[in-house]
């Protein structure tokens, strides 16, 4: 079936291309149609028709050369030095001959593109290679580098993975798409190991596979993916909407015991998320409490991965296409919209949101082709999870900060390493720069500056405000003085024992990580403050703290030891990367277009139950509020 489709497409693209245009080959990667072609400028400079083609055949299309007209690298590389601006500062251009790509990487991608995409066309006319055109951090990033090196050593083995999965996806529809329905396998009616899968006659699709890092047990710490209805070698794709680990954690799992499949998310979330594995594999190792999956099935999964941008249509199985959009919870978080079957129904999984602007991010996408069924987040859906404003957020942070360090103590700051330590990072260099809070260290520790190293290399995914700020103003508060990228063991002890400061430190609920060592070290200091900023799950060290504990026991060289707290404990509500009661039930009210049915996850039971009542009764949608194992029937 798939040939036969195949076919098809081969025709109408040779029927439309203008003759003199050498098609070398047509073929399926993936969910994209690559035509390989002996003179490729033709066609690149006539984006219209490729435009219209791909809308017309409802599929990607990727124009590459034949092997046959490629000019000789090392001369390719004079050339594209010949071609591309010097402002554009390239620093490295590297070649896959299986693709028949050359790498660009620069510190001004745009210039190495040009206006309406005429540098990088002209580096096709000349060259043969197709430019894939990388932006070099600001900062440099381990975890971009260990991802890209992956890619391009295991370039030929990625094309055969994709040449695979492209016929499959092709292969056509057996039965009627007549029913859809959605198995809760993680993260409903509790918030941790959110994970789902939606079944068609045609099709089965996971949606995130995280795990629970504040249980205490396996049983409760990964999705249940002993389900009767799942079976991974019947497994079509998983869709990440971010890279948090109750949300992708357990993806390594997969391939571990055989899934040879793709994983569809946007890039800043393949690298945070690669990012965030590693780390949880490096603790579980350190802690001797080992996970079923090691470093080689995150480097499977990295192969596996097939990265999409806001708004891209893309085929990921016989009748179901994926669109991502802008979710606001952190960098690259995506709602999900699956269009299935010809139209038969249209769902949307938000995975975490926030419907408000930040200093980071846009808010959440609120409009969409249709969408009959809605599965939403409720970590904050109780009637009094009331958040305060951003600004008086800031401002009561700002407030504890300042009577801390004036009293001579440190304040440390558990955070999670991907959305709000950024977010606080462009808090506190914006109020110390203009003179608001007194001049001190800032010290960032753990995966922080990796992964705000991602982010300097993702501007496109931030918000408005913060990309003018970088591009047009020359001013990049990532990169600014008043950060101490902490190195060392012997360093934090200097921290400790020195002068009044401000500690970023993962993990934000206190389950491990260097946050720990450094509240062992300060929290029976009274000068001292912990604020918290985020979610603390139920069973973590930092729940505890947060209501009141003042007795901790903690493992110390294997011995456990009572540490008496003193210092100040301060939950700054408002920094959350979630949505307040108020914004679930303005999104809900604003979602265009009206969805039929509104179903319940990632948040307690009482406050998904809340929300959804409070959904039913304002505007007669119906809701549901599943339990873990349940099957839910949406069409």
């Amino acid at each position: 079936m798939a040939s036969e489709i195949l076919e098809g497409i081969k025709k109408t693209i040779v029927q439309r291309l203008p003759e003199r245009v050498q098609v070398a080959k047509i073929e399926f990667e993936g969910p994209e149609v690559v035509i390989y072609t002996k003179n490729p400028e033709i066609i690149t400079e006539n984006g219209d028709l490729i435009r219209n083609l791909a809308k017309d055949l409802r599929k990607r299309i990727i124009i590459r050369s034949d092997k046959t007209v490629l000019l000789d690298p090392e001369k390719t590389i004079d050339k594209i030095h010949e071609i591309v601006p010097e402002e554009a500062q390239i620093t490295n251009v590297s070649f896959d001959d299986v693709t028949c790509e050359v790498l660009i990487e620069a510190k001004k991608p745009g210039l190495v593109i040009g206006k309406y995409g005429t540098t990088s066309r002209e580096v096709v006319k000349n060259t043969g290679w197709a430019p894939k055109i990388l932006r070099t951090p600001p900062i440099s990033s381990e975890i971009i580098e260990r991802v890209r090196n992956t890619l391009k050593s295991r370039s030929k083995e990625r094309k055969k993975i994709l040449q695979n999965l492209g016929t499959k996806i092709h292969q056509g529809v057996k039965y009627e798409n007549d029913w859809a329905r959605l198995s809760s396998m993680g993260g409903f009616k509790e918030v941790g190991r959110s994970c789902m899968l939606l079944q068609t006659p045609n099709s089965r699709v996971m949606l995130d596979c995280g795990v629970n890092v504040a249980a205490s047990d396996d049983k409760s710490s990964y999705p249940y993916l002993n389900v009767p209805e799942f079976s991974l070698s019947d497994l079509d794709a998983v869709i990440v909407s971010h890279a948090h680990l109750d949300h992708s954690g357990f993806l390594p799992y997969l391939y571990h015991y055989g899934y040879e499949g793709p994983i569809y998310c946007t890039t800043p979330t393949r690298d945070l998320m690669t990012l965030l594995q590693l780390d949880h594999i490096d603790i579980a190792h350190r802690e001797d409490d080992p996970l079923p999956f090691n470093i080689k099935h995150v480097q499977k999964s990295i192969k596996h991965t097939i990265t999409l941008d806001y708004g891209e249509v893309t085929d990921i199985s016989p009748d179901i296409r994926l669109t991502l959009h802008n979710a606001g919870h952190i960098l690259g978080s995506a709602m999900s919209h699956m269009h299935i079957g010809d139209g038969q129904h249209n769902m949307v999984y938000t995975g975490d949101f926030k419907y408000e602007r930040s200093r980071l991010l846009e808010p959440a996408t609120i409009r969409f082709p249709r969408a009959e069924t809605v599965v939403m987040e409720s970590t904050y859906g109780g009637h009094e999870d009331v958040q305060p404003s951003r600004n008086n957020a800031e401002k009561e942070m700002m407030r504890t900060i300042y009577n801390t360090l004036k009293r001579g103590g440190k304040v440390l700051i558990p955070v999670f390493a991907v959305g709000r330590a950024q977010e606080l990072m462009i808090v506190l260099e914006e109020y110390m720069r203009h003179g608001m809070i007194e001049e001190v260290p800032i010290h960032i520790d753990g995966m922080i500056w990796e992964a705000t190293a991602i982010h300097t290399a993702r501007p496109e995914y931030l918000s408005k405000d913060l990309r003018d700020q970088i591009f047009h103003m020359g001013r990049n508060p990532f990169i600014s003085d008043a950060f101490n990228k902490v190195q060392n063991i012997n360093e934090r002890q200097d921290i400790v024992e020195g002068e009044p400061s401000i500690i970023l430190s993962t993990s934000g609920m206190l389950t491990g990580g260097n946050s720990v060592e450094y509240f062992k070290w300060l929290c029976e200091n009274k000068n001292n403050t912990l604020i918290f900023v985020g979610y603390q799950s139920e069973g973590s060290l930092g729940r505890r703290i947060q209501k009141g504990w003042k007795n901790i026991p903690l493992k110390e060289e294997g011995k456990t030891k009572l540490y008496k707290v003193k210092m100040e404990i301060k939950t700054v509500e408002g920094f959350s990367g979630h949505s307040s009661r108020r914004q679930l039930m303005d999104y809900v009210k604003r979602l265009s277009p009206r969805p039929e049915k509104v179903i319940m996850c990632h948040g307690d039971a009482y406050k998904t139950m809340d929300l959804a009542s409070s959904i039913h009764r304002s505007y007669k949608i119906e809701t549901k509020t599943p339990l873990n194992l349940e099957c839910t029937r949406i069409q």
